[in-house]
Order: structure tokens, then sequence, then C-alpha cells
């Protein structure tokens, strides 16, 4: 973050008493606490429903979240000098939830079920922000997928990563067209319709790094993702990033989904979508269209360790959604 952004600062009524940069922000210690500084990745528009949403939570009881500050002439976004946009927000004192340990994962999902029971927020100002069509992007990103195996297969020279892709690649996309085929035929419609109707709102991006374990409790941060969609997508995100670190663990599966239904219960059609949602290969297609947008020239062995761990795990996935969903392929 350039130096003088720091100049920004000055177009909002606190005391800085110091400051120090933290991955891309600048963390700053105010006669209001600690606050944190970086460039908006939001719009205006966004911004305004962002802090609508984020004070809401807080007027509810739940003060901790990163509501944003707004500046000296009522706005929430300040512009440096180059023009570069940048918001000023509450921050924690804490670490982030660490992924390794089960009953903090646990009490980061107990925290997600409260904060859905709160988000809930009809209203027009949220119709620019609805979740996308699940069913029209699993249809793209299938044919993507199909797209890189031609490229791959019309290639002369194949490396490491071609060659695995390729032999894997029946199997995979196997999983890919069923998900996209049970998404069609559940009732994923009437979830949607449900969400607009009742204000549902999403965090967009829950998972373990924006969770921070402060000495008051869990304090959750960077709402910019927020939509009105369906909040068990939420849980489902958050399950795929814990589950592959697990190596999709059964016993931890259950753990989850019992934290998170001994607060807010979920209706059948919800654990349907959820367990759709993992039946999805999304790390298979992540690498595989990376690997299409990249220079091809050169692919570095992690990213072949990344396949073949996707790939290996779809036979412990499977067996995890058998036993926590009765889903079956």
């Amino acid at each position: 973050m350039k130096d003088y952004c720091l100049n920004v600062l000055d177009q909002y009524d606190i005391e800085v008493n110091g400051t120090r940069k933290a991955r891309g922000a600048v963390l700053c210690d105010t006669n209001e606490g600690l606050l944190l500084l970086k460039e908006a990745a939001v719009s205006d528009r966004k911004a305004s429903v962002l802090e609508t949403l984020t004070t809401h939570i807080i007027n509810r009881g739940y003060p901790g979240v990163d509501n944003l500050f707004i500046n000296k002439d009522g706005e929430l976004i300040s512009r440096a000098e180059d023009g570069t946009r940048y918001v000023l927000k509450r921050w924690f004192s804490g670490r982030e939830c660490d992924v390794k340990r089960e009953q903090e994962l646990l009490e980061a999902v107990r925290n997600l079920a409260r904060l859905h029971k709160i988000m809930r927020l009809p209203g027009e100002e949220w119709s620019a922000f609805c979740g996308n069509d699940l069913r029209q992007e699993y249809m793209r990103h299938n044919r993507e997928l199909k797209k890189v195996r031609t490229f791959i297969r019309n290639k002369t020279t194949k490396g490491p990563f071609e060659n695995v892709l390729l032999k894997n690649f029946d199997d995979m996309y196997e999983w890919a067209e069923n998900a996209g085929q049970r998404l069609s035929e559940s009732r994923y419609e009437a979830l949607c319709i449900k969400s607009r109707q009742e204000g549902t709102i999403t965090h967009g991006d829950y998972n373990y790094h924006n969770v921070i374990m402060t000495s008051q409790g869990i304090a959750t941060t960077n709402f910019e993702h927020c939509l009105t969609d369906i909040q068990a997508s939420d849980l489902y995100y958050f399950m795929r990033k814990v589950m592959e670190k697990h190596e999709w663990s059964m016993e931890l599966g259950r753990a989850v989904m019992r934290a998170y239904q001994e607060i807010n219960p979920l209706e059948e059609a919800e654990s349907e979508y959820i367990a759709i949602r993992l039946s999805y290969p999304e790390k298979f297609w992540k690498i595989a269209n990376a690997y299409y947008h990249s220079n091809k020239a050169w692919i570095p062995e992690k990213n072949v360790e990344k396949l073949r761990t996707a790939i290996c795990q779809t036979e412990q996935k499977k067996q995890f959604l058998k036993a926590i969903f009765a889903f079956h392929l």
C-alpha cells in the first residue's frame, strides 16, 4: 500500500496514535480503537448496503463486525490524491480461526448460524445484489472443463499436469454433470425465491480467515461479498474449505452440521442443496480453469500436486456425502 495513502486518514474525525502495515492494509491505533485502512473493493452503492447490514447486525446485539467509518464529508469511501478509493473500518485484536483446531471450527460454525438468524433485510436496496443462478454457473463451468480437455488433447507435447488431468477427466466430469442435473431437479429455485422474499443475506466469503478469535469472543470480518442469497451457501463454502483440510472427516462433518443446526435448523431442501454443492468438483474445475488461463509453457509442480490431491480426495468425498447427507452419486 502506498505510503501517501495515510493522508486519507485526515479525512476522518479521529486521532491517530500510530500505524503499522498489515497484508495490503494499514492498522491504525486511534481514539476510536483499532481501525483498518484499505483500498475499497466495493462500489459506493455496495458500500451503502454493506453499512446497512453491519449496522443492523450491531443493533441486534452483535458488535463483532468490521463496520465502515464515515468521513468528515459523510461518505463511506474516501479518495487519495491519485483518485484511489479507500475505506476505514473497525478492526479487532486477535488471530484467525485455526483450521487445525476442531473446537474453534465449531465455534465459527455456531457464529455463522447466529449471524444467519440476524442477517435478514428484505428491501428494494438489495435487489441489485442477488446471488447468481447456480444452474447457469455450473453449465458454464462444465463448458469450460470441456474446453480445457479439448485444448490438452490437441497439444503435441503433454507434461505431468496434462496427463493427470486427461487420465481423470471423465470421472471428474461425471461428478460435475451429475451435480448440475441434481441441482436442476432439486428445490433450488424455490429456495432462491424464498431467500429474496425473506431478504436473507449471505456473508459471501465465510472462511476461517475472516473469523477472528478475540479475548471478547468471535469477530467476523470482510462482508464485501454479501448478497441476498440462500444462506446455506455460506455453510457449504465453510464446510468445503474445512473438509479439504481435514480429508473429508466424517466425524468432523457431523459435528459441523450438528453445531449449525442446534442454533439455526436447516430445511431438508437446504441440506440437499449443501450436498449437491459439495458434490460438484469445485477444486478440480478451479485448477483446470486457472491452468487454461495461465502461461501453459511451464506448470509448477505445486499445481500438479494440487490437482492430484483434488482427484484423490474424490473417493473420500463420496463416502462423506453418503454418510452425512445420504447422498449417492
